[in-house]
């Protein structure tokens, strides 16, 4: 019996937890703040663009945390490298957004949770999208982000990875 194939997340260096390479640098935190590799495979016809984001279920915020918002990956990418949320690495496709996130920066910003609060769950999605391009700017908050995304998406897959303090 054959299997249908899946839009499916998939990473090389990123694991069940997050290590010293993924986490925040800042607010006291001394981790690397890379972003994971991410790769995908099997988009769903459709699909005109990508989004990516990064989003902690359990911040003590009462609306999560978004530490990571990319969008307008061209259809032709299927792939983020590892540090691609260092903007200053430029390793992002060129007509990709990466949007403010919850720590007021542009980019990638690694797990960080309270110290003591218990493992916090970090959930990577990427977003097939209906639209070639999301009108949206690098300044556009999370939330606003998050209900363009939800208004285009095709489909959706995810990986997860945990951090505590």
């Amino acid at each position: 019996m054959a299997t249908e194939k899946t839009f499916t997340l998939k990473s090389n260096n990123l694991q069940g937890q997050a290590t010293i390479n993924e986490i925040y640098n800042g607010y006291g935190g001394e981790g690397k703040n890379i972003s994971p590799q991410l790769s995908w495979e099997h988009a769903p016809e459709g699909t005109k663009s990508f989004a990516v984001t990064m989003f902690d279920t359990s911040a003590p915020s009462g609306s999560g945390w978004w530490h990571w918002v990319v969008f307008n990956i061209p259809v032709s990418v299927n792939e983020l490298v590892a540090d691609a949320g260092n903007i200053a690495a430029g390793l992002a496709p060129a007509e990709a957004i990466q949007s403010v996130n919850d720590y007021g920066d542009y980019g990638y910003g690694g797990p960080f949770p309270p110290e003591g609060h218990g493992p916090h769950q970090y959930i990577f999605t990427v977003f097939a999208l209906s639209t070639e391009k999301l009108e949206l700017t690098r300044d556009t908050n999370p939330a606003t982000v998050g209900f363009n995304l939800w208004g285009n998406t095709i489909a959706k897959a995810s990986i997860v990875c945990y951090y505590q303090r």
